[in-house]
């Protein structure tokens, strides 16, 4: 049995992250002591890396509940489910790049239109833009 502090080591987690995690029902100690000190076992260290893998490439906690719940009972759960889960992350990612595209592009306007020389920034033109609302991101159709 390992203590927080070893989990958080073998895991590359916080201490502060793995509560986290257990105060939204991700990670759950195996054991407590008396002193309410937290135990994990073989299994909870295989739990918060799953936890740890599914949140690095962007899944919210409650999607990673619903992983976990169907990781712990895969005979009644499909691929299906995983699959659009997973589909539905892509499809936010996917907005969310042509978004920062937009944003890029507008940018790169921006700068485009400034002479960003020494002078004093009375008619900085990125200034003026901003300031008159002429600055509006345009997205692409997807």
């Amino acid at each position: 049995m390992l203590k927080i502090s070893e989990l958080a080591a073998l895991t590359g987690l916080s201490a502060h992250t793995i509560r986290f995690y257990e105060k939204h029902g991700l990670i759950e100690a195996s054991k407590r002591s008396d002193s309410g000190y937290r135990y994990y076992s073989d299994a909870d260290v295989k739990r918060a890396e799953f936890v740890k893998s599914a949140r690095n490439i962007g899944f919210s906690l409650d999607d990673i509940g619903v992983l976990l719940s169907i990781r712990l009972d895969k005979q009644s759960h499909s691929c299906q489910e995983v699959t659009d889960i997973t589909q539905n992350k892509l499809d936010e990612v996917n907005e969310r790049l042509s978004e920062l595209q937009a944003m890029q592009q507008t940018l790169e306007r921006l700068l485009e239109s400034c002479c960003g020389g020494p002078e004093n920034a009375t008619h900085c033109s990125i200034i003026e833009a901003l300031d008159g609302g002429d600055v509006t991101v345009t997205r692409r159709a997807s």
